[in-house]
């Protein structure tokens, strides 16, 4: 058979296509037999430095889907380091395979190999699936790696700032909306309460909101009924619930054309990536129904903020303190999306690669 009679190898540009639309630099593939490890490095645009953005675990059902994560969420990184004004660019991993099942020092070891044949273009982190214990294997064969244990000089769980940060996003979109910045009163549905979520959480317990929460976690829920005093929610009745406040704290895409239909809510404002199915269209739809959208790439930025703050000699006061600007930042894409008549969404990305744009010409050479 010729090469022009093998349609089973055409995958009609699948991936190329991708990285065009979007601009891309660079996707990598990576395995190695032995560990069982497969994977996926994208980068996505290094113009304000190095592409940042951390490892995630998952047992994907097909490669297709791992691909388009890490393409998402790595042009995602991109958007998030240059709207917080950090020099770094935007790139992710995922590693494909069960958490549980797969995780071993010489796995890890090995894909930090991996990395350093990047040659400093790609600094990863932890994420989804992976914890600090993991990146201490990846920082045993590259220094291309953050979010270390804080015995090791790193800052540890970025948990904590990420929450943060998303609850001073929204408590910024409560001060558009209400007039008011306070939660006390509101009725807030978190979806998703893991690391992330239960310290969103413990922060609006604090301030006497009403939560709600969703989880298919069965011990998390009850961690946060026990502790914080939250009720929950089935799943498949999250968007049935009369609620102030959406905040989607899991995986992306909960905010589609479907959900947006059957939402009763003021604002959107959680930590999840990647939280529009579709930028474009369902920013609009979000628009139409009168809710108030505040970017997902902007207020979860307190974690890379965070492992950021590593580079220079990390100090948990500075990583909170330079989180702090997430709030006023969030209110000038709040006054930039109105007075151009534009979606929150387009209104950060406008930001942010503004910002992207500038420095290119500084760096347009050596």
């Amino acid at each position: 058979m010729t090469m022009t009679q093998s349609p089973a190898l055409d995958t009609s540009n699948f991936v190329f296509d991708k990285l065009v639309q979007y601009d891309y630099e660079q996707i990598v593939m990576v395995q190695d037999k032995a560990t069982g490890l497969k994977g996926i490095i994208a980068i996505h645009n290094t113009v304000l430095g190095p592409g940042l953005g951390g490892t995630r675990m998952y047992n994907y059902k097909n490669e297709q889907d791992a691909i388009v994560d890490v393409l998402r969420l790595s042009r995602g990184m991109t958007f998030k380091a240059a709207i917080s004004g950090l020099n770094l660019g935007g790139a992710k991993a995922v590693l494909i395979g069960d958490p549980n099942k797969l995780k071993s020092e010489a796995y890890f070891r090995k894909f930090g190999r991996f990395i350093e044949n990047l040659n400093g273009k790609y600094i990863t982190a932890e994420d989804v699936g992976t914890t600090t214990k993991d990146m201490e294997y990846i920082a045993m064969e590259t220094e291309n790696v953050v979010g270390l244990p804080e015995i090791q000089g790193g800052g540890g769980d970025p948990s904590p700032v990420t929450a943060y940060g998303v609850y001073l996003g929204m408590k910024a979109s409560a001060k558009e909306a209400y007039g008011s910045d306070s939660l006390a009163g509101k009725t807030v549905l978190v979806e998703g309460v893991g690391k992330v979520g239960t310290y969103l959480v413990e922060l609006l317990a604090k301030e006497n909101a009403n939560i709600l929460v969703a989880d298919v976690y069965e011990p998390s829920l009850k961690n946060v009924v026990e502790n914080y005093g939250a009720q929950i929610v089935p799943l498949e009745n999250v968007f049935d619930a009369k609620m102030d406040i959406y905040a989607p704290c899991a995986l992306g895409a909960t905010v589609n054309a479907n959900s947006i239909a059957k939402m009763n809510c003021q604002i959107i404002a959680g930590a999840a990536n990647n939280q529009l199915a579709n930028e474009e269209s369902d920013s609009e739809l979000i628009n139409a129904k009168g809710i108030l959208y505040a970017p997902d790439f902007l207020i979860n930025a307190g974690g890379l903020i965070n492992v950021y703050t590593e580079w220079n000699g990390y100090n948990r006061d500075i990583a909170m303190s330079n989180t702090d600007h997430i709030y006023n930042q969030t209110l000038e894409i709040f006054k930039t999306a109105a007075s151009e008549n534009i979606g929150t969404q387009k209104a950060a990305m406008k930001l942010a690669q503004a910002r992207i744009d500038g420095i290119a010409k500084v760096h347009s050479t050596y």
